[in-house]
């Protein structure tokens, strides 16, 4: 009776853990999608949090990758690749890799919602636009008693010698990124002339985009050439920094997501992608990059500057940028 009683007990908790992992997938396999990126620590846990809020049964994983190892890393693999996603390439690369057909036609999504000059092509959605700026550390400039540069020329003076920092063009889009600016404005000879001239007031040409705003902070150099936010986040710490931008406009890079090909055709690789263009991209706007990037959408963060007038970035091709990083020399 005894051993009847057991089984039927044994039975009962049988069925209802069964039951229980019926319900709450309990041993299930959860969905995969893995996404490459770019983009630096603050932006990647925004989209961490905001990707295990929506989606608390897939497993998403989140690689980061510095910009040139991102890029070679899904050119080498090409669509055998593992990344299902790929977030915050520049344009240039991400034109590569559509030439190369590695990314999933987009051309479903409503591309009308961007501006124009964000748009690359049908297999890329804009993430966002950053420009550069000439940052400036009031402290320095007056200490040394120097007037604050009002023009690229201004920087030649031999008072500023050794007090420019500036990314190296081969090491980072920073720093091509004014490069390219300049050759579209006053074309390629005068363009490079102009660095040869530069480079005695240079102190160090860094490599990577964020060289000139720590040299900065540090006060080892009173201008640098960088990116917008992340003078914006210094000073608004109460760093003694002003942006200023030059006659010849703020340089600018657009970044930007999309899907390998062939892994569109994946339920759960569309809908996170979905959230990242729903979502994500004003959740960065909001709160990291408020640059126009939406044709009714405006976003503004405290101290960014308003209503910046952009260089001409035409023809940045992947070709043209590494026929000018051969002519550079430095």
């Amino acid at each position: 009776m005894k051993l009847k009683f057991s089984k039927m007990i044994f039975t009962f908790l049988a069925v209802t853990i069964l039951s229980m992992c019926m319900l709450s997938g309990c041993g299930a396999k959860k969905e995969k999608v893995l996404i490459y990126t770019s983009i630096e620590d603050y932006p990647i846990e925004i989209m961490n949090k905001l990707l295990k809020e929506k989606f608390p049964n897939y497993n998403i994983t989140i690689e980061y990758f510095s910009t040139g190892n991102h890029a070679a890393k899904l050119l080498a693999e090409g669509t055998k690749t593992e990344c299902d996603i790929t977030v915050d390439l520049e344009y240039s690369y991400l034109e590569r890799l559509t030439k190369e057909g590695i990314l999933a036609d987009l051309s479903s999504y409503d591309f009308s919602v961007y501006e124009p000059d964000t748009i690359l092509n049908k297999n890329v959605i804009p993430l966002h636009r950053s420009s550069g700026t000439i940052i400036l550390n009031t402290k320095v400039l007056e200490e040394k008693g120097l007037p604050e540069p009002k023009s690229y020329e201004d920087l030649l003076k031999s008072e500023y010698k050794g007090l420019i920092s500036m990314p190296n063009p081969k090491a980072s889009s920073t720093g091509y990124m004014f490069l390219k600016s300049l050759v579209n404005a006053w074309g390629e000879e005068k363009a490079f002339a102009y660095f040869d001239k530069l480079t005695p007031n240079v102190l160090q040409y860094t490599s990577s985009g964020s060289g000139p705003i720590n040299a900065i902070v540090q006060g080892e150099v009173a201008i640098g050439l960088g990116m917008t936010n992340q003078a914006v986040i210094e000073l608004s710490k109460g760093q003694p920094i002003k942006t200023v931008f030059f006659e010849e406009g703020s340089p600018y890079a657009v970044y930007g997501q999309a899907i390998i090909k062939g892994k569109e055709e994946r339920k759960a690789v569309r809908e996170v992608f979905d959230v990242l263009i729903n979502n994500y991209i004003s959740e960065l706007s909001k709160s990291y990059y408020p640059e126009k990037i939406f044709v009714d959408k405006y976003f503004e963060i405290e101290n960014y500057p308003q209503n910046i007038k952009y260089s001409d970035m035409s023809n940045n091709s992947t070709e043209e940028k590494e026929r000018l990083l051969e002519k550079w020399k430095y």
